[in-house]
């Protein structure tokens, strides 16, 4: 039966794809995970030094170490993120180009037999 070829490999492509967008799922938790637990740190990091200090002055300079530190680690995450889904994307095309390909050259040759 010549179709079974061509089916088997359109449900092999099918799971390819299935199993690229659980593993970006995965990696975009590994990131933000990552993430969290360095902020988490930060923000218990800001406590201890606030409980410490013992001046305004003192204080008022924690805290904005603290949000130029922030700010600066959201934006570097955006960009992390951003890069991330960008080759995540390329990769899934790539593959997605290769499994068209095998499909069509399959069907080819059981079209030519």
């Amino acid at each position: 039966m010549p179709f079974l070829a061509e089916g088997r490999n359109a449900i092999q492509a099918g799971m390819q794809i299935q199993a690229q967008a659980f593993g970006a799922l995965l990696r975009y938790q590994i990131e933000g995970l990552a993430f969290l637990k360095r902020r988490y740190e930060q923000d218990a990091k800001l406590a201890e030094e606030l409980a410490a200090s013992e001046e305004m002055k003192d204080a008022f300079d924690i805290l904005s170490t603290f949000a130029q530190n922030a700010a600066s680690d959201y934006a570097g995450e955006a960009s992390r993120l951003a890069s991330l889904g960008s080759r995540l994307a390329s990769e899934a095309a790539k593959q997605a180009h290769k499994d068209a390909a095998t499909i069509a050259g399959d069907m080819a040759a059981q079209t030519a037999a």
